[in-house]
């Protein structure tokens, strides 16, 4: 029994390390501290003008913390991360299929 790993006899070693970092950027992500996030200086240049938030503000903590399954906290701090987290694992997944397997995947999606 063959099994398909031709992504991995790839001649261009690059084209592994590019495949590999983009299947442990989620992995990575799930291993940043949420402490570590919360009592952050927000970089947002809208709220340290104004002091107001904006609508992306938030969206990283709570990008993470859908990430770490704490979709209510995820809530608190944005709204609109359940628009967008879907279409980032779209984008995600998209990337993926297409250096994984360049000739046939990526007509699935």
């Amino acid at each position: 029994m063959q099994t398909d790993t031709n992504w991995l006899k790839s001649k261009k070693p690059q084209h592994n390390i590019k495949s590999i970092g983009i299947l442990l950027i989620p992995i990575a992500l799930y291993f940043v501290p949420m402490d570590w996030l919360k009592h952050q200086q927000s970089v947002c240049l809208f709220k340290n003008l104004t002091g107001n938030d904006c609508y992306g503000c938030g969206m990283t903590r709570a990008i993470l913390s859908a990430l770490h399954f704490q979709f209510g906290q995820a809530f608190h701090y944005n709204k609109l991360f359940v628009i967008v987290l879907p279409l980032l694992i779209y984008i995600w997944t998209k990337t993926l299929i297409r250096t994984v397997d360049r000739k046939n995947l990526h007509k699935l999606v």
